[in-house]
């Protein structure tokens, strides 16, 4: 099961460099093409910063945070791994490590992240946001992730009782 969750983070990261390879080849900058039926926009955006280009013109900060955000969640992730740890929880921070890898990458080789797709709404503050998959997974990651030590904290409560109860077995015995 460890290797499913490893495999998904490595899906993502090459899925996305790969997707953000061929935009940066095949899209010219300013260019706009629709897909999907025109529900979705593909444009080249390059951000210096992170969501919504908070942090633009930051460059060491923002990449020094990514870093530290993305090894607290390896981290995080390589705990999950025990015995005690729940599917939720790894699928969560597998989807966010997938993304937060790519997107930290492209920070430290190129000073800014590849986004390339945004929804064709009317609503134009909406339509003018620009993400990427990894963008897609760290948010979906991190929701799951919260879902996940949510679980986990009932999960090691109930474990907790569990052990207590047997200890104070133990105790009236011996």
């Amino acid at each position: 099961m460890i290797n499913f969750f490893v495999s998904l983070i490595a899906a993502i990261f090459m899925g996305d460099k790969y997707i953000k390879e061929r935009m940066e080849r095949q899209l010219p900058p300013g260019e706009t093409q629709e897909i999907l039926g025109g529900r979705l926009l593909l444009r080249r955006h390059h951000n210096p910063g992170v969501m919504l280009g908070i942090g633009k013109g930051k460059g060491t900060i923002v990449t020094t945070l990514s870093l530290l955000l993305t090894a607290v969640s390896a981290l995080v992730f390589v705990l999950s791994l025990s015995v005690y740890g729940s599917n939720l929880l790894r699928a969560g921070l597998s989807l966010l490590l997938g993304g937060a890898f790519s997107n930290t990458y492209d920070r430290l080789k190129q000073q800014y992240v590849m986004d390339y797709v945004s929804f064709n709404v009317k609503w134009q503050p909406f339509r003018r946001l620009v993400f990427n998959i990894s963008d897609f997974c760290i948010i979906t990651g991190a929701m799951l992730s919260a879902l996940g030590l949510k679980h986990q904290g009932r999960k090691m409560r109930k474990l907790a009782r569990k052990h207590g109860k047997k200890a104070g077995r133990e105790k009236v015995r011996g």
